[in-house]
């Protein structure tokens, strides 16, 4: 006999059976909920999405905000035995529709900031029966043969409907979350309920030592994996509050207005946004209330971590995680840190950095990290051949490219099919990268090859300024090459530097470097 294990009602029922319902569970602009109150929002929900005929295992897409809608939707499919499968709602309609028809969703929820994007999903999805906004539908709304419900009209019909929870179990079929598409295509990984639980009782109690005391609040958003822990599970694990921010994109000014207001103590954030805050004008204080600071999605430079604790006085743990694994799995802690480095294996996890036929590589010699652990995606949906190239028995290969120390610190060098073969040596970008960025006028930089006349290939940087335009971009080119030569060995300096106004970028902040190549 199976024990029943539900995510839903673990991370929300469980805290009102104990008698902390009317703890705050959830923040957002102007509203607040407690536990209690979102337990109701998730029943409803759940009720609603039943009575819509959703049934356990099949998929509910999600082009949803970050919101308390959000959260109702995809804790209330949970709840029932259903599948979300959160999707980043500021794709274009048709990106929308590849997704969800590969998913072989009936039913589609969208936030109504963006029900723009419903007729070309509809279009690309031709499985969609129904499309609920999440607020009012607007008179000139198109959704072709799928009819769209108001959020009103959904909810009311969880009246008399069903809420209670689907008997599910620990490895039953959870949610699916789509990859980053740092590399191209988005896949879908698929999760279980209990990946849930492990994140929570790994990164979150091991490294951040998560106490119902803490309010997170994350600059990335729900639907990616990140921003998922970050400000939905992580805090319901243990009965703390969640910050929810629906606008996107994030400004500095709109994070320190949340900031100050609402007094978050974890602060999760990716590499490029800490830079632009310690690039902004804002007060030494903003960020008193925040006891950690998190960074993931690419790696965090040792100089941006430096700036923004001589800045805001926080410490800021990078760690790499994945959509696979669902959350951080390498990560540096409060008690051991190695600014520059991903630092060592969370508990419950174990990395390896393997050769081309999987041997361990010495210490310091660079190879593939392969990770192994209880969260692990059960593989991509319909993608048999990836999932044979990715998987191998209980290990992941994650294709980037790690060293380890004798301290037994990982560093990074990048993605393996990034590394570069200069002169019939490997150069990694991200230590290129790093160099750069340790410059006080570059505020990013991101490094590719070009061929020369001769066929050669060559490092080129792609480098954001700190004073944009007002720059003399011959001068400060000089500069870096010359501020290089004393950092890097000559075939690791870039032969040319272009000055660009951003980089080609995933929802989530890492840098889609095959665009680079192109």
């Amino acid at each position: 006999m199976r024990e029943p294990f539900n995510a839903a009602t673990w991370l929300v029922d469980r805290h009102v059976a104990v008698g902390d319902g009317d703890r705050l569970a959830v923040i957002c602009e102007d509203q607040r909920y407690t536990y209690r109150e979102l337990a109701g929002e998730v029943e409803r929900t759940a009720a609603a999405l039943r009575a819509l005929g959703v049934r356990p295992e099949e998929r509910v897409a999600m082009a949803v905000l970050d919101s308390v809608d959000y959260v109702a939707v995809f804790l209330g499919a949970l709840r029932i035995g259903a599948v979300p499968v959160p999707m980043n709602p500021l794709l274009p309609g048709r990106d929308l529709g590849v997704i969800t028809a590969d998913a072989r969703a009936a039913v589609a929820v969208v936030s109504e900031a963006v029900v723009g994007c419903i007729g070309d999903l509809c279009s690309g999805a031709p499985e969609v029966a129904t499309v609920v906004v999440a607020g009012e539908v607007p008179p000139d709304a198109v959704s072709g043969r799928s009819r769209i419900l108001s959020w009103d009209e959904f909810a009311s019909g969880a009246d008399g409907a069903d809420s209670s929870p689907y008997p599910t179990w620990d490895e039953s079929p959870g949610f699916w979350l789509c990859t980053s598409g740092s590399t191209g295509q988005p896949k879908l990984a698929m999760h279980r309920h209990i990946d849930i639980r492990v994140t929570c009782e790994t990164y979150a109690r091991s490294v951040l030592d998560i106490t119902p005391e803490d309010r997170c609040y994350s600059v990335g958003p729900m639907f990616h994996a990140y921003g998922l822990g970050n400000s939905l599970t992580f805090a319901f694990s243990v009965g703390a509050s969640t910050i929810l921010e629906p606008s996107r994109p994030p400004t500095p000014a709109r994070v320190a207005e949340i900031a100050t207001a609402h007094r978050p103590t974890l602060f999760f954030c990716i590499p490029t946004f800490y830079a632009a805050l310690n690039s902004s004008d804002l007060a030494a204080d903003t960020f008193d209330s925040v006891r950690l600071g998190v960074s993931a999605a690419e790696p965090l430079p040792a100089e941006t971590f430096e700036r923004f604790r001589e800045r805001f006085g926080v410490t800021v743990l990078d760690g790499i995680g994945s959509t696979e694994m669902l959350h951080i799995y390498l990560s540096n802690s409060p008690s051991d840190l190695r600014p520059g480095t991903s630092g060592k294996p969370v508990d419950g996890y174990e990395v390896r950095v393997v050769d081309d036929y999987g041997q361990d590589q010495p210490t310091g010699e660079p190879g593939q990290l392969v990770v192994t652990g209880q969260s692990m995606t059960t593989g991509y949906w319909c993608q048999s051949e990836i999932n044979r190239a990715t998987f191998d028995g209980p290990w992941m290969r994650t294709g980037d490219l790690y060293a380890v120390d004798g301290d037994g610190y990982h560093a990074y060098l990048g993605r393996v099919d990034d590394m570069l073969r200069v002169g019939g040596e490997w150069v990694s970008p991200a230590e290129v990268e790093a160099a750069l960025i340790s410059h006080p006028a570059v505020l990013e930089a991101a490094v590719g090859g070009e061929h020369d006349a001769d066929g050669v290939l060559r490092p080129v940087a792609f480098v954001i300024r700190i004073d944009g335009d007002s720059a003399d971009a011959d001068g400060l080119a000089r500069e870096l090459t010359a501020f290089c030569r004393e950092r890097l060995a000559g075939y690791k300096r870039p032969r040319r530097y272009e000055f660009v106004d951003d980089l080609p970028k995933t929802a989530t902040g890492k840098i889609q470097r095959f665009k680079l190549r192109s």
